[in-house]
């Protein structure tokens, strides 16, 4: 049965390294809302217009007191290099056996082309200062992470 987190729910536990090495924890931004996106791999056409875009409107969602991680299966040096390439300055983290992923919902099966196979379903989050879900997007375009997360926050 695959997870489909719905607004109410708490939000999974995570604790993983990001691309400097250091651990995350959901729990360190307790009291602070969080977006959290999922996406497939770093340095791609798709994840890199969704992070950069996510760049791009930080200071949008700093002035709305929101913090910001990307979780992909992606190791941590793949990642410091994405960040360092496009300056993206927020934690990218690894779920290499996509655990996180899968207690979020955000691993499953993808068509692409002909091919079925497994992998991380795009996906971003609004979590609350109580550590509930106040948002889900499954299969979001990359274009869409921010407008989604912007919209949901001045309803």
């Amino acid at each position: 049965m695959t997870v489909r987190l719905q607004p109410g729910d708490e939000a999974p536990a995570f604790a993983l390294v990001d691309q400097r090495g250091e651990t995350v924890r959901l729990e360190d931004f307790r009291g602070r809302t969080l977006l959290v996106y999922f996406y497939p791999e770093a340095d791609t056409t798709g994840c890199t217009k969704q992070s950069c875009a996510i760049r791009d409107h930080r200071q949008d969602l700093r002035d709305l007191d929101v913090d910001v991680v990307g979780i992909s299966p992606d190791e941590p040096a793949k990642q410091l290099a994405f960040d360092e390439k496009y300056s993206l300055g927020f934690p990218l983290l690894s779920d290499r056996g996509h655990a996180v992923a899968d207690a979020w919902g955000a691993w499953g099966w993808k068509t692409y082309g002909s091919t079925t196979y497994e992998g991380i379903i795009r996906s971003s989050f609004l979590v609350g200062p109580d550590g509930r879900i106040e948002r889900a997007w499954y299969r979001v375009k990359p274009e869409d992470t921010v407008p989604n997360a912007l919209d949901a926050l001045a309803a």
